[in-house]
């Protein structure tokens, strides 16, 4: 159980570690830049738009967060050893696809919704990188979330 927690605290910081990245890039992108000294710039640009990087930043700290706190309350939901490697697993599986989603699917011209074309535009190689890894993360984390719910349920009936 312990090892299981560590694991899961890790990759929760490293997830909400790319999503503080992505609030950097929202602020690139809505900048156009740097600024590196009061009113001097330092101009680039970044790929995506400004609601695509909230949507990267809001979400993988969300995502990270989330991880690290089911880690800390793990011990309480008295999963079975295999249970627990199921959950652990399955949860950090969802943290990294959706992350990995938020930032191809900023990229992506039809915002890697879907693998063919889409109302946000046309398909393109990206569009199956920030798809496809994400599609299991549509069930596996809802089966977690319910795996935990039912979990914590039973712990509450022999207390």
């Amino acid at each position: 159980m312990d090892r299981y927690q560590k694991i899961m605290i890790a990759h929760g910081f490293l997830v909400a570690l790319v999503g503080m990245l992505a609030g950097f890039m929202l602020m690139f992108n809505m900048l156009g830049g740097l600024e590196y000294w009061p009113g001097t710039f330092l101009e680039f640009g970044v790929y995506g738009t400004t609601e695509g990087w909230v949507r990267a930043h809001t979400g993988g700290l969300t995502n990270g967060m989330l991880t690290v706190l089911v880690a800390l309350v793990l011990p309480k939901l008295e999963l079975t050893q295999r249970m627990t490697a199921l959950f652990t697993w399955g949860l950090i599986y969802c943290a990294w696809t959706f992350t990995a989603f938020y930032w191809i699917g900023n990229r992506s011209d039809n915002r890697a919704l879907s693998i063919g074309d889409n109302v946000f535009g046309q398909a393109d190689w990206l569009s199956v990188i920030g798809f496809l890894p994400g599609l299991p993360s549509v069930i596996i984390g809802p089966v977690v979330l319910f795996i935990g719910a039912r979990a914590a349920f039973r712990a509450i009936q022999k207390d």
